[in-house]
C-alpha cells in the first residue's frame, strides 16, 4: 500500500494582505517548491523545483519576457527527474522559443498492454505482495526538445515548428533496486514472449522527430487563461533519413477554449485532443503513449491516463494507434492576496475527463496460450470510453507559478480506482 507525505509550501492567509487588485510585477520574480515524499515502491523523494521569471517593465504582466524552469528530484530506489526548460518570446523577436532538456528514470513505469479495455486489468495483482509489480517495467528516457511558434503578421493565426530527440532505455523490473526478492514475470515480459513487442524494440531505442503545423491562439494569458482559443494542427514525423528503425508519422489536432464567467476569477475551459498514426507504419511500443504538444506543462506528456491526460485513470492505461480525449473544467479563483510583496491566489477546479481508442494497435495473439488469451485479453469493442470525475486545488504565485493538486475518480474499475496528483500548472 502506498503512503505519500508531500510538503509543498505553507501559506498563511492573513486578512491584512487581502486585495481586490493585484500589483504588477517588474523585473525578476520566482516560484519555488520543495519535493519531499515517500512511496513504498520507490522510496523517499527529495529535491526541489525553481522557476525564475523576468517581467521587464511589467507592462505585459502577467505575461513574462523570459522563464527558466529547473527541477531535480530523486527517489532513493532510483526513480527521478532532472529537467531544465527555457521559454521566451523575446529571445528571437516575434517567435516564442521553448527549449527543454529532461532525463527521467522510472524503476516502476506502468505497462497495462494495448488498446484499453481489450487488455484486461486485474486490480487484485497490485494488492498482492508477490505480484504488485506485474504491470511495471523499467524505463530511462532522455529528451531534448526545441519548439518555435510565430504569428502571421498581427493576427492570432500562426505556425509551429520543432525538433525533439528521444532516447528510451527499456527493461524488465529491476527487483534488486526496488528492494524486493520478488522475481515474478511481468506483463511486459509476457508481451515479448508472445511477440506483441518485437525483439528489436523491446529494449528501447532513439527517435528523431520533426514537427510542423499551424495554430490559432487568442488567449489572454498563458498560465491560466480566462478567455480565448488555442488550437493546433500538427504533423510530427520520424523520417527514415533521421531514424534507422521504425520511421513513422503522426498527426494531432488539439483544440482548447476558455470562457469567462466572472472576470479574473471564474471560468470554464475545455480541451479536445485527437492523435493518429498516418499510414500503416509500425510505431515502437515505447513511443505510442507520447502525446504531441508544443508546450509541456509537466515533465512529460503521455497517456492516456494520469495527470497530463485523463486524471484518475491508471497511467498509460489507454494506448492505441489513434485516440481522442477531452478535458472539461470549471475553475474558480476564490481568494486573492498579497504576501511578502508577492501576488497569490487560491482556487479550485472541478473536472470531467474522458478518452477513447479510435484505432487499435494490431495484436496477433496466436503465440499466446489459450489460457493466457482468456486471462489477459478481451474482444476489442469500438467506442468504449475511459472516463473520470474529479476536483482540485490551485495556488497561484504571481499568476505564472501554479501549485496544482488534482484528485480523479475512474468511473470503470478496469481503469483503476483513483488518482492523486501534485505538481505544477493547470493541465491545459
Amino acid at each position: 500500500m502506498k503512503k505519500t507525505l508531500l510538503i509543498i509550501l505553507s501559506f498563511i492567509f492573513i486578512s491584512l494582505y487581502l486585495h481586490s487588485q493585484e500589483k504588477k510585477k517588474t523585473g525578476f520574480g520566482f516560484g519555488a517548491l520543495p519535493a519531499v515524499s515517500y512511496d513504498s515502491d520507490l522510496g523517499f523523494q527529495y529535491g526541489a523545483i525553481v522557476n525564475l521569471y523576468h517581467y521587464g517593465d511589467g507592462s505585459r504582466y502577467p505575461r513574462y519576457n523570459h522563464s527558466l524552469y529547473l527541477e531535480y528530484s530523486r527517489y532513493t530506489k532510483g526513480t527521478g527527474i532532472a529537467r531544465l526548460m527555457y521559454d521566451s518570446d523575446r529571445l528571437i523577436p516575434k517567435v516564442r522559443t521553448t527549449v527543454d532538456v529532461t532525463y527521467l528514470t522510472d524503476r516502476a513505469m506502468d505497462f497495462y498492454g494495448f488498446n484499453g479495455y481489450q487488455s484486461y486489468y486485474n486490480g487484485d495483482l497490485k494488492n498482492d505482495e508477490s505480484t504488485r509489480f506485474f504491470y511495471k517495467n523499467d524505463r530511462n528516457m532522455f529528451r531534448a526538445k526545441a519548439d518555435f511558434q510565430g504569428s502571421f503578421g498581427a493576427s492570432n493565426f500562426g505556425w509551429v515548428a520543432g525538433y525533439t530527440f528521444y532516447h528510451f532505455a527499456m527493461d524488465s523490473v529491476n527487483y534488486q533496486k526496488l528492494g524486493t526478492d520478488n522475481q515474478e514475470r511481468t506483463l511486459y515480459q509476457l508481451y515479448q514472449d508472445w511477440g506483441l513487442i518485437e525483439p528489436e524494440e523491446a529494449n528501447g531505442g532513439s527517435i528523431n522527430y520533426l514537427k510542423l503545423g499551424f495554430k490559432y491562439d487568442s488567449r489572454d494569458q498563458l498560465a491560466s487563461p480566462m478567455k480565448g482559443i488555442w488550437t493546433e494542427a500538427v504533423i510530427q514525423t520520424a523520417p527514415k533519413f533521421m531514424n534507422r528503425t521504425y520511421p513513422h508519422t503522426k498527426f494531432a489536432l488539439i483544440h482548447r477554449q476558455y470562457f469567462t464567467l466572472i472576470p479574473n476569477d471564474m471560468s470554464l475551459a475545455y480541451r479536445i485532443d485527437y492523435q493518429t498514426t498516418i499510414g500503416n507504419s509500425h510505431v515502437p511500443y515505447y513511443a505510442q503513449p507520447l502525446v504531441i504538444t508544443s508546450f509541456l506543462t509537466a515533465a512529460y506528456s503521455q497517456g492516456l491516463g494520469g495527470k497530463t491526460s485523463v486524471r484518475g485513470v491508471l497511467r498509460n492505461r489507454v494506448v492505441g494507434d489513434a485516440f481522442a480525449f477531452g478535458n472539461f473544467e470549471w475553475r474558480w479563483k476564490f481568494v486573492r492576496f498579497e504576501l511578502w510583496k508577492q501576488n497569490f491566489y487560491v482556487g479550485t477546479n472541478v473536472f470531467f475527463d474522458t478518452g477513447v481508442i479510435l484505432r487499435p494497435i494490431k495484436m496477433d495473439l496466436s503465440n499466446a496460450p489459450q489460457e493466457a488469451q482468456e486471462k489477459y485479453f478481451r474482444d476489442y469493442e469500438k467506442g468504449k470510453f475511459h472516463s473520470t470525475l474529479g476536483a482540485g486545488l490551485k495556488i497561484g504565485w504571481n499568476e505564472n507559478f501554479v501549485i496544482s493538486v488534482d484528485f480523479g475518480k475512474a468511473l470503470n474499475k478496469q481503469d483503476g480506482n483513483t488518482g492523486f496528483y501534485i505538481g505544477l500548472n493547470y493541465m491545459f
